[in-house]
């Protein structure tokens, strides 16, 4: 692959993972300037590896008795820091009181900015309303909010009481918030009275109160203010604005076990439901501190921003990205509204040191010829990151041509899995054309063919051979944790496997192919296919459908099949109606690119949808084991489409 950038020494000198493996050195012998030596020491090392990362960022917890690590050849099943406490909300919330803490920014042109100590005093006033309300560890409270700052300070004052946070963006309807936060059962729901993206403001509040009544258990229901300085909270029975919700006592942080559950994110619902993902506090802490100090190179004086929405992972991850005493910055609306450059204006403003995004915008970007550094002073900008989906070679070629020619390009994967990376960038190595730098310290990330066995230099399946700290808790609603380990270890006992093609290249990079299974991943934003057939097939004339993304020009695009009514054809005003319900009833990114009618789908001998077979006739890949299908002759009407081709 060709380099695009090597670090200078001095970069190299000055980042924290020199400081960082020189400790190792001294104390345990571990390799000093080698990444791929140090990153085997640290997989073989783990009970040693681990703690050294919490004292070199810093952790803020309680040491216990027991072994770092126990049963660590069970996968699942290891056990870690079992009896040390600590607090997530805590460990985001030292330092000094008048630095920056968030920056929020929003399409309209609003900017707010809070420093640690105005945050920390949100957080206690919600902290102590909702102890008032009952909310205690192990309760969740969710929030179906924009990319606000009172997003961040709900998590913190949850986190800080111990109970678990749960989020999804506006954008989300009706059911797709049910499906979710109904299985949960949040007690106090904090909402928006609406939210603006594209140029257009959106009323949330019938949907709050939709939701409020739907929800079983909610005790309360908080209104930030985003549209109104004072929404008019009586359009959602029982709830209490943002400013009035009551609060008596201080900021109180809970002592809790390592493994308290901190957050509950969601899979895509490709096959149903979505799953419920539980994950603990410091796994959590611990993985994230680990990816900002070491990977990222983030610290005191960066500024740090990545474009997302409260429903992605991101998020959260963005928000750890305070306990390296770092500035966060939030921005909700549309990337490109007004204009392209809407970003990179408040990159230049805010003095971004690193800034993440998705390939989709990326290639957007690209096709318009905007050329940010032409018309931008990014000399604060230091690292660009990718995620969301495969990141293409041009893409590569763009950033370094038209962002800067001299910043670190880390293209990194990981997911709502483990709310954290398993390969990712790092300040030593240089950036190779269409390549992941690496895999992530203490991540025992390996690709290996369908029987299971290493391969080198061709596409296999992504796995981690060892367990890690981020790991899920499991599943809600799962007691014996048969579905959790159907989601990650069935195919490959005893191997946690992602899901991902990915390529072990001689460099020691990774390349990532996309997702071997049936999640759609448009933008970066994980979609399940099982959501989009519910709402498509609500309007009568649809009798059942089928998704798949097809890839385009770095991005993944959604292409629905549907089969219709006898008689009935896909006329524009049909297909405006199944893109209105499925946007209406799921979100606005859940919309297919492309409607297309088709007599028949394939099925497997048990009547299942065959989404794969689907998948490989979309991109005109021989369809693997039609012998397994009950109807294969179906699979014609989807080779070689016209309106696929562009």
């Amino acid at each position: 692959m060709t380099l695009l950038w090597q670090p200078g020494p001095d970069r190299v000198a000055a980042s924290a993972l020199t400081r960082f493996a020189a400790g190792l050195a001294a104390r345990h012998g571990a390799p000093a300037d080698d990444y791929a030596a140090l990153w085997r020491w640290s997989v073989r090392h783990p009970a040693t590896f681990w703690p050294e990362v919490a004292e070199f960022t810093d952790i803020a917890w309680q040491p216990g008795g027991k072994p770092v690590l126990q049963h660590p050849d069970r996968m699942p099943g290891a056990r870690w820091f079992e009896d040390w406490r600590l607090n997530f909300a805590e460990n985001l919330l030292r330092g000094d009181e008048w630095r920056t803490a968030l920056v929020a920014l929003d399409e309209t042109g609003r900017r707010r900015d809070l420093s640690l100590g105005e945050l920390r005093d949100e957080v206690a006033r919600i902290a102590a309303a909702l102890r008032a309300a009952g909310v205690g560890p192990g309760d969740r409270v969710a929030g179906w909010l924009p990319n606000v700052p009172e997003a961040v300070v709900a998590m913190l004052a949850a986190a800080s009481i111990g109970a678990a946070w749960t989020s999804c963006s506006p954008d989300f309807g009706l059911q797709g918030v049910l499906d979710r936060f109904g299985q949960v059962r949040p007690k106090v729901l904090f909402t928006a009275d609406g939210y603006h993206y594209a140029g257009r403001a959106f009323d949330c509040l019938p949907t709050a109160a939709a939701l409020a009544a739907a929800l079983p258990g909610l005790a309360r229901v908080v209104v930030v203010p985003n549209l109104a300085a004072r929404p008019d909270v009586a359009r959602v029975p029982g709830a209490v604005s943002w400013d009035d919700f009551p609060s008596q006592g201080g900021l109180d942080f809970a002592q809790l076990p390592f493994d308290a559950p901190l957050y509950i994110l969601y899979s895509s619902g490709t096959t149903g439901a979505p799953k419920c993902i539980v994950h603990g506090a410091g796994g959590t802490l611990l993985q994230h501190r680990k990816e900002h100090a070491l990977h990222v190179d983030a610290g005191p004086g960066d500024v740090v921003f990545y474009f997302t929405t409260t429903g992605w992972m991101m998020w959260n991850w963005l928000v750890s990205a305070l306990a390296g005493g770092s500035t966060v910055v939030l921005y909700d609306g549309s990337p490109v509204h007004p204009d392209p450059g809407v970003l990179w204006r408040m990159a230049e403003a805010e003095r971004v040191s690193v800034f993440g995004t998705s390939p989709r915008y990326l290639a957007g970007l690209a096709k318009a010829r905007v050329a940010p550094g032409a018309g931008h002073d990014l000399a604060a900008l230091r690292t660009v990151l990718s995620t969301g989906a495969p990141l293409a070679p041009e893409l590569f070629d763009f950033v370094y041509r038209d962002v800067r020619p001299d910043i670190q390009l880390a293209s990194i994967s990981g997911g709502t899995d483990i709310v954290s990376c398993f390969a990712l960038g790092n300040p030593w190595q240089p950036v190779r054309r269409g390549e992941l730098q690496g895999p992530g310290l203490g991540m025992d990330v390996d690709v290996v063919d369908g029987a299971g066995a290493p391969v080198r230099g061709e596409p296999g399946e992504l796995v981690c051979r060892s367990p890690f700290p981020s790991m899920p808790l499991g599943f809600w609603g799962d007691p014996d944790g048969s579905r959790y380990r159907a989601a990650y270890f069935e195919r490959f006992p005893g191997l946690w496997h992602h899901g991902d093609y990915a390529t072990s290249t001689a460099s020691g990079g990774l390349v990532i192919s996309g997702r071997s299974d049936t999640v759609l991943n448009p933008g970066g934003v994980r979609i399940g296919t099982a959501e989009i057939y519910r709402q498509a097939e609500t309007v009568p004339e649809v009798l059942e459908c089928v998704a798949v993304g097809q890839v385009r020009d770095g991005d993944e695009r959604i292409v629905l099949f549907v089969r219709l009514r006898e008689g009935v054809a896909l006329a524009d005003a049909l297909a405006e109606r199944i893109r209105a319900a499925i946007r209406t009833g799921a979100s606005p990114r859940h919309v297919p690119a492309r409607i297309l009618a088709v007599n028949d789908i394939p099925r497997t001998l048990s009547g299942k949808v065959s989404e794969a077979a689907v998948r490989d006739a979309v991109h005109g890949r021989p369809v693997r084991n039609t012998g397994a299908l009950a109807n294969p002759a179906a699979l014609d009407a989807f080779h070689d489409r016209p309106e696929l081709r562009d």
